[in-house]
Protein backbone atom coordinates (compact mmCIF):
# COMPACT_ATOMS: atom_id res chain seq x y z
CA UNK A 1 0.00 0.00 0.00
CA UNK A 2 1.01 3.86 -0.32
CA UNK A 3 1.26 3.98 3.58
CA UNK A 4 3.90 1.13 3.70
CA UNK A 5 5.76 2.80 0.90
CA UNK A 6 5.92 6.46 3.10
CA UNK A 7 7.14 4.27 5.89
CA UNK A 8 9.78 2.64 4.37
CA UNK A 9 12.45 0.91 6.47
CA UNK A 10 14.96 3.91 7.04
CA UNK A 11 12.12 6.20 9.04
CA UNK A 12 13.22 8.09 11.82
CA UNK A 13 11.22 9.06 15.14
CA UNK A 14 12.37 11.68 17.41
CA UNK A 15 12.32 10.90 20.80
CA UNK A 16 13.31 14.58 22.80
CA UNK A 17 16.51 15.59 21.13
CA UNK A 18 17.47 12.23 19.73
CA UNK A 19 16.46 10.56 16.64
CA UNK A 20 15.94 6.91 16.22
CA UNK A 21 16.48 4.53 13.61
CA UNK A 22 12.99 2.52 13.17
CA UNK A 23 12.70 -0.88 11.95
CA UNK A 24 9.57 -0.83 9.50
CA UNK A 25 10.64 -3.86 7.48
CA UNK A 26 7.76 -6.76 7.95
CA UNK A 27 8.32 -8.82 4.04
CA UNK A 28 9.89 -11.78 4.71
CA UNK A 29 9.76 -15.65 3.15
CA UNK A 30 6.44 -16.11 5.52
CA UNK A 31 5.10 -13.39 4.98
CA UNK A 32 5.18 -14.03 1.49
CA UNK A 33 3.78 -16.99 1.62
CA UNK A 34 0.78 -16.09 3.25
CA UNK A 35 0.07 -13.69 1.06
CA UNK A 36 0.19 -16.13 -1.79
CA UNK A 37 -1.68 -18.54 -0.19
CA UNK A 38 -4.32 -15.96 0.72
CA UNK A 39 -4.60 -14.85 -3.10
CA UNK A 40 -5.52 -18.72 -3.63
CA UNK A 41 -8.73 -18.57 -1.89
CA UNK A 42 -12.25 -18.38 -3.40
CA UNK A 43 -13.98 -14.85 -2.55
CA UNK A 44 -14.84 -14.90 0.47
CA UNK A 45 -16.84 -11.76 0.59
CA UNK A 46 -19.09 -11.10 4.02
CA UNK A 47 -16.67 -13.11 6.04
CA UNK A 48 -15.45 -11.94 9.52
CA UNK A 49 -11.96 -11.44 9.19
CA UNK A 50 -9.33 -12.07 12.04
CA UNK A 51 -6.65 -9.91 11.42
CA UNK A 52 -3.38 -9.99 12.91
CA UNK A 53 -0.09 -11.77 13.93
CA UNK A 54 0.66 -15.29 14.66
CA UNK A 55 -1.55 -14.88 17.90
CA UNK A 56 -4.51 -14.90 15.33
CA UNK A 57 -2.98 -17.01 12.73
CA UNK A 58 -3.11 -20.23 15.30
CA UNK A 59 -6.77 -20.02 16.05
CA UNK A 60 -8.97 -22.68 14.57
CA UNK A 61 -11.31 -20.43 13.88
CA UNK A 62 -13.45 -22.08 11.94
CA UNK A 63 -13.82 -25.12 14.23
CA UNK A 64 -14.08 -23.23 17.16
CA UNK A 65 -17.21 -21.15 15.53
CA UNK A 66 -18.77 -23.48 13.27
CA UNK A 67 -21.82 -22.34 10.64
CA UNK A 68 -19.84 -19.18 10.65
CA UNK A 69 -18.20 -17.33 7.42
CA UNK A 70 -14.26 -17.03 8.98
CA UNK A 71 -11.54 -15.77 7.21
CA UNK A 72 -8.22 -16.28 8.96
CA UNK A 73 -5.55 -13.57 8.20
CA UNK A 74 -2.77 -13.52 10.70
CA UNK A 75 0.87 -13.78 9.77
CA UNK A 76 3.31 -14.99 12.07
CA UNK A 77 5.54 -12.39 13.21
CA UNK A 78 3.78 -9.27 11.34
CA UNK A 79 3.47 -5.77 12.91
CA UNK A 80 1.62 -2.96 11.94
CA UNK A 81 3.65 -2.28 9.02
CA UNK A 82 2.59 -5.33 7.75
CA UNK A 83 -1.12 -4.81 7.98
CA UNK A 84 -1.21 -1.96 7.01
CA UNK A 85 0.53 -3.07 3.69
CA UNK A 86 -1.90 -5.67 3.17
CA UNK A 87 -5.69 -3.75 3.99
CA UNK A 88 -6.04 -3.89 0.53
CA UNK A 89 -6.72 -7.31 0.49
CA UNK A 90 -9.08 -7.26 3.57
CA UNK A 91 -10.98 -4.62 2.28
CA UNK A 92 -11.83 -6.59 -1.14
CA UNK A 93 -13.21 -8.99 0.98
CA UNK A 94 -16.21 -6.72 2.45
CA UNK A 95 -16.24 -8.41 5.76
CA UNK A 96 -18.92 -8.25 7.89
CA UNK A 97 -16.50 -7.69 10.75
CA UNK A 98 -13.27 -7.22 11.64
CA UNK A 99 -11.15 -8.49 14.72
CA UNK A 100 -8.14 -6.42 14.75
CA UNK A 101 -5.21 -7.44 16.91
CA UNK A 102 -1.48 -6.31 16.11
CA UNK A 103 1.43 -4.86 17.84
CA UNK A 104 3.32 -7.39 19.84
CA UNK A 105 5.84 -7.71 17.62
CA UNK A 106 6.04 -4.03 17.60
CA UNK A 107 6.96 -3.74 21.00
CA UNK A 108 9.04 -6.62 20.98
CA UNK A 109 11.21 -5.08 18.37
CA UNK A 110 11.62 -2.10 20.26
CA UNK A 111 8.93 0.17 18.39
CA UNK A 112 8.38 3.63 20.15
CA UNK A 113 4.47 3.73 21.23
CA UNK A 114 4.19 7.11 19.21
CA UNK A 115 4.95 5.17 15.72
CA UNK A 116 3.21 1.98 16.99
CA UNK A 117 -0.11 4.27 17.33
CA UNK A 118 0.47 6.39 14.43
CA UNK A 119 0.40 2.59 12.65
CA UNK A 120 -3.20 1.76 14.25
CA UNK A 121 -4.28 5.53 13.30
CA UNK A 122 -3.57 4.64 9.27
CA UNK A 123 -5.11 1.28 9.61
CA UNK A 124 -8.02 2.67 11.31
CA UNK A 125 -8.20 5.60 9.02
CA UNK A 126 -8.09 3.27 5.48
CA UNK A 127 -10.57 0.94 7.09
CA UNK A 128 -13.36 3.21 8.83
CA UNK A 129 -13.06 5.24 4.88
CA UNK A 130 -13.73 1.77 2.96
CA UNK A 131 -15.69 -0.26 5.00
CA UNK A 132 -18.53 2.29 6.65
CA UNK A 133 -20.57 -1.07 7.07
CA UNK A 134 -18.21 -3.31 8.48
CA UNK A 135 -17.84 -4.17 12.48
CA UNK A 136 -14.73 -3.17 13.51
CA UNK A 137 -13.76 -4.82 16.85
CA UNK A 138 -10.69 -2.85 18.18
CA UNK A 139 -8.77 -5.45 20.22
CA UNK A 140 -6.06 -5.25 23.17
CA UNK A 141 -2.49 -6.50 23.16
CA UNK A 142 -2.91 -9.80 25.30
CA UNK A 143 -0.73 -9.97 28.41
CA UNK A 144 2.32 -12.49 28.29
CA UNK A 145 3.60 -14.63 30.98
CA UNK A 146 7.19 -13.48 32.43
CA UNK A 147 9.06 -16.50 33.39
CA UNK A 148 7.94 -18.17 30.10
CA UNK A 149 9.05 -15.66 28.04
CA UNK A 150 12.54 -15.50 25.58
CA UNK A 151 14.69 -12.56 26.65
CA UNK A 152 13.79 -10.23 24.09
CA UNK A 153 10.06 -9.95 25.10
CA UNK A 154 10.65 -9.45 29.02
CA UNK A 155 9.46 -6.44 30.99
CA UNK A 156 7.72 -5.21 28.65
CA UNK A 157 4.67 -5.53 30.49
CA UNK A 158 4.16 -1.45 31.41
CA UNK A 159 4.80 -1.01 27.47
CA UNK A 160 1.94 -3.25 26.91
CA UNK A 161 0.01 -1.20 29.44
CA UNK A 162 0.54 2.21 27.96
CA UNK A 163 -0.05 0.76 24.30
CA UNK A 164 -3.36 -0.62 25.32
CA UNK A 165 -4.47 2.88 26.84
CA UNK A 166 -3.34 4.38 23.80
CA UNK A 167 -5.06 1.95 21.49
CA UNK A 168 -8.36 2.25 23.65
CA UNK A 169 -8.06 6.21 22.89
CA UNK A 170 -8.00 5.97 19.17
CA UNK A 171 -11.16 2.90 19.38
CA UNK A 172 -13.09 5.99 20.73
CA UNK A 173 -11.82 8.63 18.63
CA UNK A 174 -13.37 6.10 15.56
CA UNK A 175 -16.24 5.23 17.61
CA UNK A 176 -15.34 1.59 17.42
CA UNK A 177 -15.31 -0.86 20.35
CA UNK A 178 -12.20 -1.62 22.25
CA UNK A 179 -12.17 -5.46 23.35
CA UNK A 180 -10.20 -5.76 26.61
CA UNK A 181 -8.56 -9.13 26.11
CA UNK A 182 -7.11 -9.33 30.06
CA UNK A 183 -10.60 -9.64 31.64
CA UNK A 184 -10.37 -13.39 30.11
CA UNK A 185 -6.95 -14.04 29.41
CA UNK A 186 -5.19 -12.42 32.40
CA UNK A 187 -3.92 -13.61 36.06
CA UNK A 188 -4.80 -11.69 39.47
CA UNK A 189 -0.82 -10.27 38.42
CA UNK A 190 -1.77 -9.30 35.18
CA UNK A 191 -0.04 -11.71 33.55
CA UNK A 192 -1.37 -13.84 31.07
CA UNK A 193 -2.58 -17.37 32.53
CA UNK A 194 -0.16 -19.84 32.96
CA UNK A 195 -2.54 -22.44 31.62
CA UNK A 196 -3.08 -20.44 28.46
CA UNK A 197 0.41 -20.25 27.33
CA UNK A 198 3.35 -22.47 26.48
CA UNK A 199 5.66 -19.67 25.82
CA UNK A 200 4.69 -16.82 27.56
CA UNK A 201 3.09 -15.37 24.27
CA UNK A 202 1.15 -17.92 21.71
CA UNK A 203 -1.94 -19.50 23.09
CA UNK A 204 -2.59 -23.06 23.99
CA UNK A 205 -6.04 -24.48 22.66
CA UNK A 206 -7.65 -23.92 25.78
CA UNK A 207 -6.81 -20.27 25.52
CA UNK A 208 -8.54 -19.92 22.29
CA UNK A 209 -11.43 -21.36 23.39
CA UNK A 210 -11.85 -19.31 26.25
CA UNK A 211 -11.05 -16.27 23.87
CA UNK A 212 -14.25 -17.21 21.40
CA UNK A 213 -16.43 -17.69 24.87
CA UNK A 214 -15.69 -14.37 26.21
CA UNK A 215 -16.46 -12.56 22.43
CA UNK A 216 -19.61 -14.79 22.28
CA UNK A 217 -20.54 -13.46 25.99
CA UNK A 218 -19.83 -9.89 25.00
CA UNK A 219 -22.43 -10.51 22.05
CA UNK A 220 -20.06 -9.54 19.23
CA UNK A 221 -19.60 -13.09 17.89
Amino acid sequence: MIQNLMLAAGLLATTGARAQQIDSSYVNDYYNGRMALFATFPEQRGAIVMLGNSITERGAWPELLPGKKIANRGIGGDNTFGVLARLDGVIAMRPSKIFLLIGINDLGRGLPENVILANYRRILESLTRALPKSKIYVESVLPMHESKLPAYLQNKAGKITSLNTGIAVLAKEFNLPFLNLHEWAADNSGQLKAEFTGDGIHLTPIAYAAWVKWLQGKKVL
